[in-house]
């Protein structure tokens, strides 16, 4: 692996950032996985700051938010940050209690989502709702069935989709204090889409319509 990672090594070398080599068994246990590519970094993770601190620095005009209102998988976490990345999510709101955090798992999933969205902390709902308000937002609860058609539904340019747990959904009192609710709709084969898969597109959705 070593000529491989020269690169690497060279900039390591170059920032005064010490490095061992090592075996590959020892990597495994350091990542406490096998799929760490050949290297590993012991990394100091970046404070997430709370609502109230990180709105300010939002600039005006379109701007969308994916408050995670339960969501506890890593997997589908990692696709989120991917889908968000990608349609350009300003952040991902997390609730104040919320044990969903950036993993190992979550950021492979990713893959490069991870470093592009910031996470921001929510307080209590009813705090974040008026912040939100105040910011210009309109909060949009997202259900597997009884809200508005996803598609014939206009969109605001400052919107915060309000996405819930992986098995059951959405808060019902969160849901009814949002300004919107909205499904999206389809053939009725399954039940419903998968959180990550249902934020896809939701989030394509916006951008299209909302930025067009």
């Amino acid at each position: 692996m070593i000529p491989r990672l020269q690169p690497l090594l060279k900039w390591c070398v170059a920032h005064r950032v010490g490095y061992r080599v090592v075996e590959t068994a020892d990597l495994d246990k350091l990542a406490a996985s096998q799929h760490h590519e050949g290297a590993v970094a012991d990394m100091q993770r970046e404070p997430v700051p709370a609502l109230v601190d990180w709105l300010p620095s939002l600039k005006r005009g379109p701007a969308l938010l994916l408050w995670l209102d339960g969501v506890g998988n890593p997997h589908n976490f990692g696709a989120i940050l991917r889908s968000a990345a990608h349609f350009g999510v300003a952040a991902i709101l997390l609730p104040e209690h919320s044990p969903l955090a950036l993993s190992g798992a979550a950021a492979r999933v990713a893959e490069g989502g991870a470093e592009a969205v910031p996470l921001v902390r929510l307080p209590k709902a009813a705090l974040a709702d008026e912040l939100l308000h105040e910011a210009g937002f309109v909060l949009a609860a997202t259900l597997v069935e009884g809200g508005d058609d996803l598609f014939a539904t206009r969109l605001p340019s400052r919107l915060v989709y309000v996405m819930g747990a992986e098995g059951e959904g959405m808060d019902r009192g969160l849901a009814q204090a949002c300004d919107l609710r909205l499904s999206i709709p389809g053939t009725g084969a399954v039940e419903s889409l998968n959180v990550a898969s249902a934020t896809a597109v939701l989030v394509a959705s916006w951008r299209a319509r909302a930025q067009g």
